[in-house]
């Protein structure tokens, strides 16, 4: 199973050299770094432009440029003309909203969630990670201990490390950003985790399940093993407060997802009214009869999406390399 085959990946995981400065910015736009985000699955880039008062936002094919705002903390840039389009740097950390839709929040390389959280099972165990400090709730007893302070020691563009010592007891914990795989229920999570407590050690996974979905375009290039229709177009976009839109062949659709330790659903799918060819109706209407009937979703070993019913049929999906107009 992931978990237990990623014993041996974690060295070499985080051995990598600390992370690197990216070219300097303008001062004037109050951003000490260029760099490179992940926002959930949707790779962003924070480059310079020849207005040194302005900072180009990338991804996918779009390139905006955003010009610098007042704000308590951080530092903030606005798109011009768009307030709903937004990027508030707080160090590794950001906030990127595209057009009022605000994403998963966006990580420098290595770097972890502010509340990132780990479990591993057999036995079972947790931490939360938040403010430079630890909860721990320890393997077999279950005791909950709060407020361990961690010191970093190691930060890597695949992941972090961090140590602690307890009354006589040291404390470590290692995250590699790589794909684990729950393996008593089976769920994702975008990272595995080491636990050291003493002399024992745990394995475990961690951080927001929902990274692993939200960013992207998800783009069907199969339904139930039947293909879809040539130059016919079916989309999910997984949105924050668990909706869920896209194309259903013909029609927009929007709805409810539920995404938990035991799998993903999704409500039924409100739709327009628009009419098409006969063969693409019946696409759209099997689609979404499918996606009704979907209860768990996961990553394929080759970065697809797999929406699966119980009775096996499966709707897969690749990210889009274009934002859709």
């Amino acid at each position: 199973m992931i978990v237990r085959q990623a014993v041996g990946m974690f060295v070499g995981i985080l051995a990598g050299a600390t992370l690197s400065a990216c070219s300097s910015a303008p001062a004037k736009t109050g951003l000490s770094e260029y760099g490179r985000y992940q926002c959930g699955q949707l790779d962003v880039t924070i480059t310079g432009s020849e207005n040194e008062n302005l900072v180009g936002l990338e991804y996918l094919n779009r390139r905006v440029l955003l010009k610098p705002e007042q704000s308590a903390s951080g530092v903030l840039f606005v798109a011009p003309g768009d307030p709903d389009t937004r990027f508030w740097s707080k160090g590794e950390r950001a906030t990127l909203t595209l057009r009022g839709q605000q994403l998963p929040e966006c990580l420098e390389p290595g770097a972890i969630e502010s509340s990132f959280r780990a479990i591993g099972v057999e036995p079972f165990w947790s931490i939360r990670i938040e403010n430079g400090q630890m909860q721990l709730t320890r393997p077999y007893d279950q005791q909950v201990t709060d407020g361990i302070r961690l010191n970093a020691t190691l930060a890597s563009r695949h992941g972090r490390a961090y140590e602690a010592t307890l009354g006589d007891e040291r404390i470590e914990v290692r995250i590699a950003h790589q794909l684990c795989e729950d393996p008593m229920a089976g769920a994702q999570y975008p990272a595995q985790v080491r636990l050291t407590l003493g002399k024992d050690t745990f394995e475990g996974c961690g951080g927001d399940r929902q990274r692993l979905f939200r960013g992207a375009e998800w783009v069907v290039e199969d339904l139930g093993g039947a293909g879809i229709i040539d130059r016919s177009r079916i989309t999910l976009t997984f949105l924050e407060d668990n909706r869920v839109a896209g194309r259903a062949s013909c029609n927009r659709y929007i709805g409810d997802y539920n995404l938990t330790g035991e799998g993903l659903s999704f409500s039924a799918q409100g739709a327009t009214q628009m009419a098409c060819a006969p063969a693409l109706m019946n696409q759209e209407r099997r689609f979404l009869k499918l996606l009704s009937e979907v209860s768990d979703g996961r990553i394929g070993q080759h970065g697809e999406l797999l929406l699966q019913t119980p009775e096996g049929e499966t709707i897969k999906a690749f990210q889009s390399e274009r934002e859709s107009p």
